[in-house]
């Protein structure tokens, strides 16, 4: 008479992969949403030098920068739309300008840009 052996896991082996893969969510889940919050800042920063670089083509056709903020940004050449979220603030004066953008889904940064010295500020 052959007797059939049923193969299987141990409720200790099953306990200590559950562990495994509880520890590893752990780590993961966070960081991921670290990432996604840095993409979203990446998404503001990338907005406002493409604002930046608009001013400068409108000081070329109009020789003045334009006070700006959010939708009333779309007005200068090339810029077409802003990223869902992104706030972005331009204080214009004669020769110069300033700018500020954020994303209300990243990390709360606030990115600056000020023309006189040089662009994109740390």
């Amino acid at each position: 008479m052959n007797k059939t052996q049923i193969h299987g896991f141990t409720l200790l082996e099953l306990l200590i992969v559950m562990s495994i893969v509880a520890t590893l969510a752990a780590i993961a889940i966070p960081q991921y949403s670290a990432y996604k919050k840095r993409a979203f800042d990446t998404r503001a920063m990338s907005d406002l030098r493409n604002v930046a670089l608009a001013e400068e083509a409108y000081f070329i056709d109009e020789e003045s920068y334009l006070s700006c903020a959010d939708s009333s940004c779309l007005g200068l050449p090339g810029v077409a739309a802003l990223s869902q979220g992104v706030t972005v603030t331009i204080t214009a004066s004669t020769t110069a300008f300033t700018g500020q953008a954020s994303n209300t889904k990243g990390t709360g940064k606030v990115f600056s840009w000020d023309s006189e010295l040089g662009g994109l500020q740390p």
